[in-house]
């Protein structure tokens, strides 16, 4: 039993709020943008974040007069912000603001310029040489950003130190202790410019050392507002929690993320916002899981159980616009990214698309399989899945088997017109799933023009089917790996305006950001 009346709890919408992406220099790519076009008209993407904005192909270090550059001394800056404001600025023109992660190192601010990362691009993970120069360069970025966009604009901006230092990122030794220090002079630059700016850390992979980082923090009294930490769903848990357990692919994010929010509350700080800046059911590329319809569920799920937990959720990534393997070599290759090779929709896209229907009041949460809301006008919207595990998890997509289980929904609804209209919408095999035309034409390595369009299009999320409570009562089949929306009574069916639910959304962010 479904009241629609009845009270409720706050549910804002921290699973896409923020996504991650390519490296800083791809956000100049045409296919970049479009896809981010593409996010704004279907999420409430406010945040981007993206490895590589010190990186040498944006370029804003050149020469090694960066280790003694003195501005009273220099009649030159080493430093060039050309490629740098490209980025932000088409962020921006977007309708999104940066997440600032702060790596890699330039080389000529390294250490050791050969201690480098073994993704495609092979960005530099060494230490500074100099910690003065690295100070310079972070006050000099800090003070250009606000030169150009001004303190009420990069005040609304995180700043995040480095990417997963407890792996092949950060080559510190011993890590832990080398990043500490690390973090305490890049905090301490940015404040040094202006207070309000936002840092924190340690943006560690598998949930890692948030306990000593704030140990370490309030031990040194650096500056800190938020923490930050990755997990993905085939982390094992030996890594995460140093225990020996099977833990299933759709319990490890939450159950990680649940980790965090303790140690947090536990510590010297424990009201400090918790923004986990990379999630995603795989941290390798497994066709068969984000390429496919079985990321509903997934996705469903982890929202379900990691509600209250975290400010933010950043998945991982939002396109396919990415290199860190190398240059792209088929469209359909268990990718990260919402949106594959040129611009073409997945089934992830389209789940995130449903979900973003769903109300910001959560009724009924100890519901299964089910998300019961409240929308603003009124409207009850329901998500309803059907999860079980990939149908593989090789580097070959697997076709899904003939026959699958059903879960069917027996749903009562009070507190609205017992013969309500409404919309259903479906993600699944058959319903807003571009590998079934995919499938269809063999797979082709290189899809030719009128391909990629026909490919676009069966990308899209399928129209609604119309749906009718009778006496209250309906009843919904989901098929496995699954993932519908029901969208019932309120203004014009349910549906509220694009422009209604951004103007919610942010109303309601701007209640939850630390001040």
């Amino acid at each position: 039993m479904i009241d629609a009346r009845a009270p409720g709890r706050p549910f804002p919408h921290f699973w896409e709020r923020m996504f991650g992406s390519g490296r800083a220099v791809l956000v100049l790519r045409a296919n970049y943008q479009k896809d981010l076009t593409m996010m704004r008209s279907s999420t409430d993407i406010a945040y981007v974040r993206f490895h590589g904005l010190l990186d040498r192909g944006v370029g804003l270090v050149s020469g090694k007069t960066a280790l003694f550059y003195n501005r009273s001394s220099a009649k030159r800056s080493p430093y060039n912000f050309s490629y740098v404001d490209q980025i932000y600025d088409a962020l921006l023109a977007h309708g999104v603001r940066p997440f600032v992660e702060l790596d890699f190192m330039p080389k000529a601010l390294a250490a050791d310029p050969h201690m480098r990362q073994s993704f495609w691009y092979h960005p530099i993970v060494s230490p500074p040489r100099s910690y003065a120069a690295w100070d310079r360069m972070i006050r000099a970025l800090a003070k250009h950003l606000i030169s150009r966009y001004g303190i009420n604009e990069v005040s609304k901006w995180y700043f995040e130190v480095w990417n997963e230092p407890n792996l092949d990122f950060w080559g510190g030794v011993p890590k832990q202790q080398t990043y500490f220090t690390f973090y305490d002079h890049t905090a301490r630059a940015l404040k040094e410019v202006n207070p309000r700016l936002r840092v924190g850390g340690p943006a560690t992979a598998q949930a890692a050392w948030v306990s000593a980082f704030l140990a370490h923090v309030s031990a040194v009294k650096a500056p800190i507002d938020f923490v930050s930490s990755h997990v993905y769903g085939n982390d094992t848990a030996e890594n995460v929690f140093g225990i020996h357990e099977k833990i299933a692919r759709r319990a490890m994010v939450c159950r990680a993320v649940r980790k965090v929010h303790q140690e947090i509350e536990h510590s010297p700080y424990p009201h400090l916002p918790l923004i986990i800046s990379e999630y995603n059911a795989s941290y390798s590329n497994e066709p068969d899981v984000t390429d496919t319809p079985y990321m509903g569920p997934w996705l469903a799920t982890t929202i379900s159980h990691c509600d209250g937990l975290a400010q933010m959720m950043s998945y991982w990534t939002f396109s396919d616009v990415f290199e860190e393997g190398g240059v792209i070599r088929k469209p359909f290759y268990g990718g990260f990214g919402l949106i594959a090779e040129d611009d073409i929709p997945k089934a992830a896209f389209n789940a995130f698309a449903v979900l973003h229907k769903l109300g910001d009041v959560r009724l009924d949460p100890t519901a299964r399989s089910a998300l019961i809301t409240r929308t603003s006008n009124g409207a009850v919207a329901i998500a309803l899945w059907n999860y079980a595990p990939p149908d593989g998890t090789g580097p070959r997509y697997t076709p899904p088997p003939a026959t699958r289980q059903v879960r069917t929904f027996k749903i009562t609804v009070r507190g609205i017109s017992p013969s309500a209209h409404g919309d259903l919408w479906r993600v699944d095999d058959r319903h807003s799933n571009v590998l079934e035309a995919f499938d269809a034409m063999g797979r082709p390595r290189w899809p030719t023009r009128a391909q990629i369009k026909e490919l676009r299009a069966a990308g899209r999320l399928a129209p609604p089917q119309q749906v009718e409570l009778r006496s209250g009562r309906l009843k919904v089949t989901v098929p496995q790996h699954g993932l519908f929306l029901l969208l019932l009574g309120g203004t014009r069916g349910g549906q509220t305006s694009r422009h209604q639910e951004r103007v919610k959304a942010g109303n309601a962010a701007r209640r939850r950001r630390p001040r």
